[in-house]
């Protein structure tokens, strides 16, 4: 068992040396794009999930809901 944890990490290690790892430039870029995207996509479905549900209380209404 020990043997096998031993030469799993080993195995980590020789692969992660083979990584190459982006810039800071690169990453920081990638980061502002990303943070973008969640910023753009959260309105959106903030903006339709709040027409769904007024869309759902005007339906509830005209026929006699709550």
């Amino acid at each position: 068992m020990i043997k096998n944890v031993t030469q799993f990490v080993k195995d980590v290690h020789l692969e992660l040396s083979k990584v190459t790892w982006p810039k800071f430039n690169e990453f920081a870029g990638s980061m502002i794009v990303v943070l973008l995207l969640m910023s753009f996509f959260s309105v959106y479905l903030g903006l339709v999930d709040k027409g769904l549900t007024e869309l759902w209380r005007f339906i509830v209404k005209l026929y006699g809901g709550y």
